[in-house]
C-alpha cells in the first residue's frame, strides 16, 4: 500500500528511520505461528489451498509473496512486544491485523499478530499479564476470540458500534460508539477506561492497535476524530503506560482517508510521540 512507502520516506526524512533500533525483520519461524494458529490453517496458507469462499474472505489473492510478507509483520510485532517487555516502547510500520482467527482469515488479516505476540509474551515468560488496546474503529473480532478464556490478557476494544465487523466477538471490555463520535467524547470515555484497566489488570505489557481509521475523514470508519484528538488520543495511551513504567508495543492498523498524506502524519504523530516519552 501507498502509505508504506510513504510513511518509510517521512521516518526517514525526520531521522527517526535512522535510529540504531530500527530494523527490518524477518520471517517468523512456523512454530511460533503455530502456538496460536492452527497447524492445519498455517499449512493451507503455505500452500495456497484455499476454497473461493475463503479466499474472498480473506480480501486477498494468495500468493507465496502475500504469505511472506504476513509472516515478516507477525515477527515485526512480536520484536516490539520483546522490547516492551524489557519496559521499551517499539513500533511497527504495519500490523495489527485483528481480524485473523486462529483457523481463518478475515477482513484482510490472514495471521493475528497481537493475540501471537501476547502468546508469546506469557509463554517465554517475558509477561505475566498482557493488556491489548484496540483503538482501531473496528472491533478486533479474531484478537477476542483466539484470547478468550484466558485471564492473563485483557482486551480492550473500542470501535464503531455499526461498523465492521457485523457480528462481533466478546473482547474482556468493549466500548460500542455511535456514528460521528468527537474527540470529547472519545476522549474522555479512553482516559476513565485506561486508568481502570490499568490500575485494576496491571499489565506488564500493553499491545497496542493504533488504527488511524477513526479520523472523520476515513473512508470505512463513521467515527469523527480530528488529527488532534488523534494525536491525544494516542497521549492518552502512551502517557499512562509510561508514567507506570509499562512497555509498549505498537501496530499502525487501519487507515483509509483519500488523502493518503493524512493517514501519514496520523501515524507520524504516533512515531513522534514515542519518541519524545521514551527518549
Amino acid at each position: 500500500m501507498e502509505k508504506y512507502v510513504m510513511l518509510a520516506g517521512q521516518l526517514g526524512l525526520e531521522g527517526i528511520g535512522d535510529d540504531p533500533e530500527w530494523h527490518s525483520p524477518t520471517p517468523m519461524a512456523e512454530k511460533d505461528i503455530i502456538r496460536s494458529h492452527s497447524s492445519s490453517y498455517y499449512t493451507s496458507l503455505l500452500n495456497g489451498s484455499w476454497t473461493r469462499e475463503e479466499e474472498r474472505r480473506s480480501g486477498f489473492t494468495w500468493s507465496p509473496e502475500l504469505i511472506r510478507r504476513e509472516s515478516i509483520i507477525m515477527q515485526g510485532t512480536w520484536s516490539c512486544a520483546q522490547a516492551a517487555s524489557q519496559g521499551d516502547i517499539g513500533l511497527n510500520i504495519a500490523g495489527g491485523t485483528h481480524h485473523a482467527f486462529a483457523n481463518r482469515a478475515e477482513g484482510f488479516c490472514l495471521l493475528n499478530d497481537l493475540a501471537l505476540s501476547a502468546d508469546l509474551l506469557l509463554y517465554n515468560g517475558m509477561a505475566r499479564r498482557v493488556l491489548i488496546v484496540d483503538l482501531d474503529v473496528h472491533q478486533g473480532n479474531g484478537t477476542a476470540a483466539m484470547t478468550r478464556g484466558d485471564d492473563r490478557i485483557f482486551t480492550f476494544s473500542m470501535h464503531g458500534a455499526s461498523n465492521y465487523p457485523f457480528r462481533k466477538e466478546t473482547s474482556t471490555l468493549d466500548v460500542p460508539l455511535p456514528n460521528g463520535t468527537e474527540d470529547p467524547l472519545y476522549l474522555a470515555l479512553l482516559q476513565d477506561h485506561m486508568d481502570n484497566i490499568l490500575d485494576d489488570f496491571k499489565p506488564n505489557v500493553v499491545l497496542y492497535q493504533c488504527g488511524v481509521d477513526v479520523l472523520a475523514s476515513d473512508k470505512l470508519g463513521k467515527l469523527s476524530l480530528t488529527l488532534e484528538g488523534c494525536l491525544e488520543r494516542d497521549r492518552i495511551v502512551l502517557e499512562s503506560c509510561r508514567k507506570r513504567d509499562i512497555g509498549v508495543a505498537c501496530a499502525m492498523g487501519g487507515g483509509y482517508s483519500k488523502d493518503v498524506s493524512v493517514i501519514v502524519e496520523a501515524h507520524m504523530q504516533t512515531f513522534r510521540l514515542a519518541r519524545e516519552l521514551w527518549s
